[in-house]
């Protein structure tokens, strides 16, 4: 057989190729194609009980938007139990937002939100949906805040506080001490001799296992113990409080009716919450970083309130407070009866004796039946409601330093006399209305295992949105066609090949993203425009590899088998040492910088297989059964 009919051979297309690239390049535009039509407002409604919603809601929510004049583009209940309403303007979806939220009550979530346009056919036959949109592109705000682990650790010591005395005194037989005290995180007891001492270290050492118990050796002329929290309950308390506080904002988000939130851990004691489509950010701000809680305590009427105002005298298991509107100073007693933490649901209300705004409150088991024993035994006495609320502000010094100061205000809403046995549904009042609503919200998400406080905040609006989207996709046509031009002009038949691997593999890129629903935010746009110049670098090598062999006598067609082959190391070895720095900084970037990583990835294992097998397949189609004296390269 002649040398060349050999090699034309060898450079024809085997069919398995052909079908893998065809496969490829259709499917791709099929799932890349739903973002083509773009979106339209919509509203997602859901259960607050998380239940399904039924057909008979389905009704009922169509019939109040077509009551409101409010035309219905489409409207669906998917498979997570949520129906879906699509609308034609954003006028439209905020109106049937207040109807909605007016009408169906605190029972149901309304959130805004954005849907495709796109086909029923892409959407339900092939499951296509639109790439998901960043913050910096869709709009909302950005909040990352910061747990505060000394509130944690100082609340637990406090505890420790009070529980290795009460835990001493109830020992067989008791072992009495004569002074306790709290350094910083460290429960410090005294007592009258050496053997009393030892069995109080044995004692506690047993029954409090996660505590570091030793003699008190920084003062040897004192008889005492120490106790403090070993290491590992610290990082314990710590990985429990961070948990708690993420599932309880994610509850508050929930609340809030926003669609597509993002709240994440970041690092060791920080969570990142970004709110899409959020327009009032002060609001959101408020809810996240709230701390608010109730106390039912009983009030010590046996007690003067008044003298311990004036003397700053408090009797033992009462503490001083005052009431809200007229500052009267009370006495409560120290034991709680109910606390937020028990609470199951709470909706705001208007109560029916005095018309003014309420919070209705369902207690969980242990609540109610606290609060009924409670009740039982003191029909006719004086029950206070207190309010809890933590705040942290932020200050900076001089030289730029952040001051975290935490401000906590507690303070009697209500005194009311147990005029009957109750347990698990009561209501509260002494609120104003947005106060009702608000802490209603806040006790249905339950309350923060410990203060956070908003170190970094950002708000992008709609229109800003729309700015970077136009910005973006102008880059990436403007370098999108530099690039083409100049490979038309240098390689030109071989630059048309790259050309096409070039807008092939940016359809692939766009519909990995659809099928991954992975966020594109800016910084991934610019991800998407590096893949640009770098899917042209793998061709650029290839050909100047074929005009090598041209250029060294080689026949055309083992110019086109040499350079394919012999360019594949080099081109392998940069985009796999791209890959691990794409990796690295999507396993240790946060944010924005995971966006760039994403789009670097799939634009790199795109563009290796574009460039090598789809030009490959290309040139050997339109050259690999000729036999020429060079080549258009």
């Amino acid at each position: 057989m002649p040398l060349g009919a050999a090699k034309c051979v060898m450079n024809q297309n085997p069919l398995w190729k052909v079908l893998l690239l065809l496969t490829l390049v259709v499917g791709g535009a099929l799932y890349a194609l739903p973002n083509v039509f773009g979106e339209a407002p919509s509203l997602v409604i859901s259960a607050d009980s998380g239940e399904a919603l039924t057909r008979a809601d389905e009704a009922k929510v169509r019939t109040l938007l077509e009551d409101a004049g409010v035309a219905i583009e489409r409207e669906a209940i998917a498979d997570d139990g949520r129906m879906e309403v699509v609308v034609a303007d954003e006028s439209a979806q905020l109106l049937a937002a207040d109807v909605l939220k007016r009408e169906l009550g605190f029972d149901y979530i309304v959130a805004l939100s954005l849907s495709p346009r796109s086909p029923a056919l892409l959407r339900e036959g092939l499951g296509a949906e639109p790439m998901a949109l960043g913050l910096d592109l869709r709009g909302g705000v950005h909040f990352l805040m910061e747990v505060d682990i000394e509130h944690v650790l100082k609340k637990a010591a406090e505890g420790y506080a009070r529980d290795l005395p009460a835990y001493l005194r109830r020992h067989e037989p008791p072992l009495r001490y004569t002074a306790r005290r709290l350094n910083g995180s460290v429960v410090e007891l005294e007592f009258r001799d050496v053997e009393t001492r030892d069995s109080a270290i044995q004692a506690l050492r047993r029954e409090f296992r996660e505590l570091d118990v030793q003699n008190l050796e920084n003062r040897p002329e004192v008889i005492g113990l120490r106790a403090q929290m070993q290491q590992s309950e610290v990082e314990r308390l710590i990985e429990f409080s961070v948990k708690q506080n993420l599932t309880t904002l994610r509850n508050r988000v929930n609340q809030l009716g926003v669609a597509e939130p993002v709240v994440q851990r970041q690092g060791k004691d920080r969570i990142l919450v970004q709110l899409p489509g959020v327009k009032d950010p002060t609001q959101a701000k408020s809810i996240l970083d709230a701390t608010a809680t109730l106390e039912y305590r009983a009030v010590a009427e046996d007690e003067d309130a008044r003298l311990a105002a004036e003397t700053g005298i408090v009797p033992m298991d009462a503490e001083l407070f005052y009431e809200r509107d007229s500052r009267r100073p009370l006495l409560l007693k120290s034991e709680v009866i109910a606390t937020g933490s028990q609470i199951v649901d709470a909706a705001s209300t208007v109560d029916t004796e005095s018309g003014t705004p309420a919070v209705s409150v369902t207690l969980n088991g242990q609540g109610a039946k606290r609060m009924f024993d409670f009740t039982a035994d003191n029909v006719g006495r004086l029950m206070a409601v207190l309010f809890r609320e933590t705040d942290i502000r932020i200050s900076y010094d001089k030289e730029g330093n952040a001051i975290r100061e935490r401000q906590e205000t507690a303070e009697v809403i209500s005194v009311a006399t147990v005029r009957g046995v109750f347990g698990k549904r009561f209501q509260t009042t002494g609120l104003t209305s947005q106060e009702a609503k608000d802490l209603a919200l806040l006790l249905r998400a339950g309350a923060l295992a410990a203060p956070v406080a908003i170190v970094e905040e950002r708000t992008i609006g709609p229109s800003l949105g729309q700015d970077n989207i136009d910005k973006g996709f102008r880059a990436v046509v403007i370098g999108l066609a530099l690039v083409m031009v100049f490979m038309m002009l240098y390689y030109r038949v071989f630059g048309l090949f790259a050309n096409l691997a070039l807008l092939v593999n940016l359809v692939l890129v766009v519909a990995a993203l659809s099928i991954l629903q992975a966020t594109l935010t800016l910084p991934g746009i610019a991800g998407i425009v590096l893949t640009v110049g770098m899917a042209v670098d793998a061709n650029v090598l290839i050909f100047e590899r074929i005009r090598e062999e041209l250029l060294s006598g080689s026949s055309t067609q083992k110019a086109i088998s040499a350079g394919y082959d012999k360019a594949f190391v080099t081109i392998a070895d940069a985009n796999v040492t791209t890959f691990i720095a794409a990796l690295v900084l999507f396993v240790f970037g946060t944010g924005p910088i995971k966006g760039f990583a994403v789009t670097l990835s799939l634009g790199i294992l795109s563009s290796m297989f574009t460039a090598i097998m789809g030009t490959r397949v290309l040139a050997n189609a339109l050259y690999g059964r000729r036999r020429l004296a060079d080549l258009p390269v």
